[in-house]
């Protein structure tokens, strides 16, 4: 990783104007990832811009310079125009330019600047000059750590930046607890802490800011959406468009929530379908000897991480659902 981390700051040095993109509906790791290497850059004396897919959801607004992300969604012209002018591009916490949506791929795929991957999700497509590709890492705010730290330039680190990296790891750890969580995790969550970062509150800010819609929406889920298929250790819930609608539903509303079905005893995967917008978006999550992204991918127009991954479906959410109770049993482990 070290000559590649030596090239990514040449082009740093070399660059004018920087524009640091991530995937399409934002999350801590990728926000956290983006703002953190925002702060280190601008305290570098870049120019420096983050340009997002869509708006961050509320309960990341307090995150650090999260009102300077320009999201194309919002403000299409001014994103557009930042990729275009821009001599380096960042693609952060996604491996390929599908990720960042249809509204933005284009305008990310045809700006003629350099573009570096730092990514831990798995087969990266080839459209960066550089990739930082790590698996086994935990989060994109981890591998950002450890390019910060591999061009001895850790000393730039402080309790705003390091707040933004901690963001990321703690999310996308499910706070620590999934197993791509490692020695080398916890010592730099250890260096972060020492400068300065308060990582109970960034824990509260993120977990204890619920509203009683919020609240109510993942109390109904629970209670009267929740399917339990025992015989195989998999349970799943399905949320409407309208009963999204009942809850007043907020962008955020149900991050967390398939974290929350898989922690029902004798639960190995769990699985959230929720209807927005005319698609099916699906959160796919496991443990132990069960893996998910195979089944997102095959079936789902998805994948990620074995334990940890996303899909899509232009069905309807009953078809949906059906379509995932007939084939989730060929991806259950055989006894």
């Amino acid at each position: 990783m070290h000559q590649l981390s030596k090239k990514i700051l040449e082009l740093v040095d070399q660059s004018q104007s920087i524009v640091i993109t991530s995937h399409k509906s934002p999350d801590g790791d990728s926000i956290g990832s983006s703002l953190a290497l925002f702060h280190v850059l601008k305290k570098w004396g870049k120019q420096v811009d983050v340009v997002h897919p869509d708006p961050s959801p509320s309960f990341l607004h307090w995150v650090p310079g999260q009102e300077t992300i320009i999201d194309v969604e919002t403000k299409q012209e001014l994103a557009f125009q930042k990729l275009q002018d821009a001599d380096l591009i960042f693609c952060l916490d996604y491996n390929e330019p599908s990720r960042v949506g249809d509204s933005m791929k284009n305008a990310l795929v045809e700006s003629k600047a350099k573009k570096v991957m730092i990514d831990h999700h798995l087969h990266p497509a080839d459209f960066c000059e550089i990739v930082i590709s790590e698996t086994s890492a935990c989060s994109t705010c981890e591998l950002v750590y450890k390019w910060i730290k591999d061009v001895n330039l850790l000393d730039d680190l402080d309790e705003v930046s390091g707040a933004c990296l901690y963001l990321g790891i703690m999310t996308d750890t499910g706070s620590f607890r999934f197993p791509s969580v490692s020695a080398e995790t916890h010592e730099i969550i250890g260096d972060l802490i020492r400068r300065g970062v308060k990582h109970y509150l960034i824990h509260e800010a993120v977990y204890d800011t619920n509203t009683v819609d919020r609240i109510k929406l993942r109390g109904f889920a629970l209670s009267e959406k929740l399917v339990c298929l025992n015989d195989i250790s998999v349970a799943f819930a399905s949320l409407s468009e309208s009963e999204l609608k009942k809850y007043n539903y907020q962008k955020g509303d149900t991050e967390g929530l398939v974290n929350q079905i898989l922690g029902i005893q004798g639960i190995k995967m769990a699985v959230l379908f929720v209807e927005k917008d005319g698609k099916v978006k699906i959160s796919f999550r496991s443990k132990g000897d069960y893996f998910v992204n195979e089944l997102a991918n095959t079936h789902f127009e998805g994948g990620g991480h074995a334990y940890a991954s996303g899909g899509i479906s232009s069905e309807s959410l009953e078809k949906t659902t059906e379509k995932f109770v007939t084939f989730v049993k060929d991806f259950i482990p055989k006894v």
